[in-house]
């Protein structure tokens, strides 16, 4: 089966077609049984079946879920003047210092972000910019810093109780530079194998060969 997608319209069109018009066997379904797939009739509702569409944002919450908590952002960290610096912005741009200030005009809205990005050096990603309604919106942002390590870099700087010990930079043992049992190890048949891009040039590998202690 083959489509010719014209505009934004119709992909839309076509995307709802695949939804509630084909079957799992890839049968095209009639628009009454499509009707009854999305919602249930009066009889399954009469023995407590409803087959309403769940919420949409769902499958979006667990799909970022699933991709853990580290995410490819930019260090940043507020400067000691940024309340001053963004004032100034404000006067220049909007000609108000108001906190208060709705900022609504797109083309406010992008001179705005984009003279906060040349000046700070730190951007509103995209994900965010239907949080920033008002100047104090912005303020708020920027007074706020962003921290990129993971949980368990930030434990250096942390307080730790006197029974429990983090070692961050930990001893990897490798046959050729072992001095205290003579290259052996406990584990024969298991190799050391370094596969992250980030530590193959911290950490060395070895591939560990089987030999006969007999």
């Amino acid at each position: 089966m083959c489509f010719l997608v014209a505009d934004c319209q119709s992909v839309k069109i076509m995307a709802a077609f695949f939804k509630h018009g084909i079957s799992k066997t890839g049968q095209i379904l009639a628009p009454k049984n499509i009707f009854r797939q999305c919602y249930a009739t009066k009889a399954e509702k009469k023995k407590g079946i409803d087959r309403k569409p769940g919420p949409k944002l769902t499958g979006t919450a667990e799909s970022l879920a699933t991709k853990g908590f580290l995410r490819p952002q930019k260090e940043y960290v507020p400067p000691a003047d940024v309340n001053k610096t963004l004032s100034v912005i404000f006067q220049e741009v909007l000609g108000t210092e108001q906190l208060d200030t709705k900022v609504v005009d797109l083309n406010d809205r992008f001179k705005l972000f984009a003279t906060c990005f040349s000046q700070i050096g730190h951007s509103i990603p995209n994900s965010l910019l239907h949080q920033i309604e008002t100047l104090k919106d912005v303020v708020k942002f920027y007074e706020t810093p962003v921290d990129v390590r993971t949980p368990y870099d930030k434990l250096k700087n942390v307080e730790l109780p006197e029974n429990l010990h983090v070692q961050h930079e930990y001893h990897r043992w490798l046959p050729d530079t072992d001095d205290r049992f003579g290259g052996l190890t406990a584990f024969p048949e298991s190799s050391t194998i370094v596969t992250g891009l980030k530590y193959k040039g911290k950490y060395k590998g070895h591939k560990q060969t089987f030999r006969n202690l007999t």
